[in-house]
């Protein structure tokens, strides 16, 4: 035994040192600033802000909060975490030993003829043989090589990585749900627009019907009045169609049946938010779900590694039973002379198919080599998103100005040329397209509000806000 606790001391301090070397988490080349940031002093971000205080119309709100509440993937999510977690902890007993306890009644009839029988019956006087034992087997390998240390890394990396994953869902749970919500705003105020172009319309075909009554116009000028309202009253029953559909979309991102949403706010009572401070690149790689859960992919390849290294090693395995063993049941726990007890120690190195452990060791690295590709392109993808909305967001400002101010103008147009038609000053043509192309320049005026919120909302997921 002495020999054995030593040579089990000299393997303990062997197993403190790595068979393999860990891949450290790659530090990739990121920029000063994010491309098209508004420059300024301020390092702090808007992803630290939590989403109840960055949307705060109560409509929106209440729909993310049912949505991360009750929406399925959200659920999946946290289901997920549980069972990772039950794994992480039971990886904890790997370096326990293994308790089994066995209690075993049988009994044999050996052949007279056989050695066996012949035996039996001179020694015991008996045609039978019968066995009772009740006894504890304990079975323990050490780690030498550290193959249950990184079974538990890879268990922790695991489990932190269905905790990011709830992370990323959340983040874009609120921003698809915001991005929903504007452009249900967006298709309300297109509503609008396309049922007081109808009403326009009417009263200008109404106009032009009493001329052609009093021979001012042909039945040419009705046809094109009427071909121009029908074009504005079809884009009723299709913006009505878009607006049902998307708060269907909505109510499921909450975990709801289809129903109709209701709301009081208004596209044009939104304010979009200038100025928004984006913090450093740097802070992206500790910030957003789907960036750290590609650096704990890294921590499971290198586990990954580790054990598959330390498969190549020699295993020691100790075992040991006891307990109580008799060939008459009436002597079974006659104790101490029923008690027995084995120790055993056995070391086993694999020789056959060490090609085959060999194998899976060089693919391990070549696995842990694309996580690292993976982590960087996460990188660059984070990155690159930041970038994009804040290039979004700069270009729509000087969209929605150009486009407000043709909304004005078209307005003042139309405006003077129903005056100047019905004095006589204008043809019904000049009418026509005047009013088409308001509508036209109104619908994009609200479309563009919607994609201003919108790149808003992306820049704070792409930035690493909505978890909070």
């Amino acid at each position: 035994m002495k020999k054995i606790i030593s040579g089990l001391t000299l393997l303990m301090i062997i197993s403190a040192c790595n068979v393999s070397r860990n891949i450290e988490t790659p530090k990739p080349a990121l920029p000063a600033a994010f491309r098209n940031a508004v420059a300024t002093a301020d390092t702090s971000s808007i992803a630290d802000i939590q989403w109840k205080n960055f949307f705060t119309d109560a409509t929106l709100q209440q729909l993310i909060d049912s949505a991360i509440s009750n929406n399925y993937d959200m659920q999946i999510a946290l289901k997920n975490i549980e069972s990772s977690r039950l794994l992480f902890k039971q990886t904890k007993f790997n370096y326990t030993p293994q308790v089994n306890l066995n209690v075993s009644a049988n009994t044999s009839n050996p052949s007279n003829n056989s050695l066996n029988g012949l035996t039996v019956g001179q020694f015991l006087g008996t045609n039978h043989i019968e066995d009772y034992s009740a006894n504890l087997s304990l079975s323990w390998e050490a780690d030498i090589w550290g193959k249950i240390r990184n079974q538990s890394k890879a268990a922790l990396a695991q489990y932190l990585q269905t905790a990011e994953a709830r992370k990323a869902i959340q983040t874009n749970i609120v921003s698809s749900v915001s991005q929903g919500y504007y452009n249900l705003l967006m298709l309300d105020e297109q509503l609008d627009i396309a049922r007081r172009n109808v009403r326009l319309n009417d009263s200008t075909l109404q106009i032009i019907k009493l001329q052609l009554q009093a021979g001012q116009v042909t039945s040419l000028a009705v046809q094109q009045a009427e071909a121009q309202q029908l074009a504005a009253a079809q884009l009723v029953p299709e913006f009505e169609q878009n607006i049902a559909i998307q708060e269907n979309a909505l109510r499921i991102l909450t975990g709801a049946l289809p129903a109709q949403i209701g709301r009081n706010t208004r596209l044009d009572q939104l304010r979009v938010t200038e100025g928004v401070p984006t913090g450093l690149p740097s802070e992206v790689v500790s910030r957003r779900p789907d960036v750290r859960s590609a650096e704990l992919a890294l921590n499971v390849a290198n586990a990954n590694v580790g054990f598959n290294k330390a498969n190549m090693y020699p295993v020691l395995n100790i075992t040991a039973a006891g307990g109580v063993n008799s060939l008459k049941a009436s002597n079974w726990f006659n104790i101490p002379a029923s008690l027995f007890g084995t120790v055993a120690g056995s070391v086993l190195q694999p020789i056959f198919n060490r090609k085959k452990l060999k194998t899976q060791y060089e693919v391990s690295k070549i696995e842990r080599e694309k996580v690292v590709l993976q982590f960087r392109q996460s990188v660059l993808n984070a990155v690159g998103e930041v970038s994009d909305a804040l290039v979004k967001i700069e270009k729509l400002k000087e969209r929605q100005a150009i486009a407000a101010n043709r909304v004005t103008t078209l307005q003042q147009a139309t405006g003077n040329a129903n005056l100047l038609f019905k004095n006589g000053m204008a043809n019904y043509l000049e009418v026509i397209t005047a009013q088409s192309n308001v509508l036209q320049s109104e619908l994009e005026l609200a479309s563009v509000k919607r994609q201003q919120l919108s790149a808003v909302a992306e820049l704070y997921r792409s930035l690493g806000g909505g978890w909070k």
